[in-house]
């Protein structure tokens, strides 16, 4: 008699948990076990130290300062072998793109089938990538016009101000929380505006939304 397979076991995380509760739903359906529902990226990083699952998906926004981009990092350096898929209702080029270069398997929207989730999580489990179709041709396409996004053309502390700067900081704010000289955000924010071709505020924050940076 062959032996059973075992169930994928499956940790989620989401901060709406009427949302996390119909992922759990048809995951069990089909044929997986949810170990656990997290709801913030902190609570996210402890259960999968004390569940240990085959794969975690994440949502990408919660109602915190940590993102689910945050979770998964944390995650993955305790834990380099995890298998992480991203759950999210923005699909920005951008943010798509952060995803796979933080080592998650697999990117689906909210809106997916949910045979695509569960396909995207057994690809995951068996380490392979998984890319719904339109994803996929996004980012052939990102990889053939060249990324233009703030996150490919901006250091670290450029893209830190850049998003301050998009929530409508000005400098002498900026250089208060960062604890640096209003000289030295005037200074950055020059040179991230020129880097970018925004000048005028509105540009600056439509171009932060746009690339998944700050909420709409």
């Amino acid at each position: 008699m062959a032996k059973e397979q075992r169930k994928i076991r499956v940790m989620l995380a989401d901060d709406h948990p009427i949302v996390m509760t119909g992922f759990a739903m048809s995951l069990e359906e089909a044929g997986m076990e949810v170990v656990g529902q997290a709801k913030t990226p902190s609570e996210a990083h402890a259960m999968y130290a004390e569940t240990r699952p085959d794969v975690v998906v994440l949502d990408i926004r919660f109602g915190t300062e940590l993102t689910g981009l945050d979770a998964a990092q944390d995650i993955l350096k305790s834990d380099p072998r995890a298998k992480v898929v991203f759950l999210s209702q923005f699909d920005q080029d951008s943010l798509i793109k952060e995803t796979y270069r933080l080592g998650a398997h697999a990117f689906v929207t909210k809106d997916c089938d949910p045979a695509d989730l569960a396909t995207a999580v057994r690809d995951a489990h068996e380490g392979k990538l998984y890319f719904l179709p339109p994803i996929a041709a996004r980012l052939a396409s990102l990889a053939v016009r060249g990324d233009v996004s703030p996150q490919s053309q901006l250091d670290e502390r450029g893209l830190e101000i850049f998003k301050l700067m998009a929530e409508g900081l000005t400098n002498a704010e900026i250089a208060e929380k960062l604890n640096l000289s209003t000289k030295t955000i005037s200074n950055i924010s020059q040179s991230v505006k020129e880097k970018l071709g925004v000048h005028r505020q509105a540009y600056i924050t439509r171009l932060a939304v746009k690339h998944g940076l700050i909420e709409p």
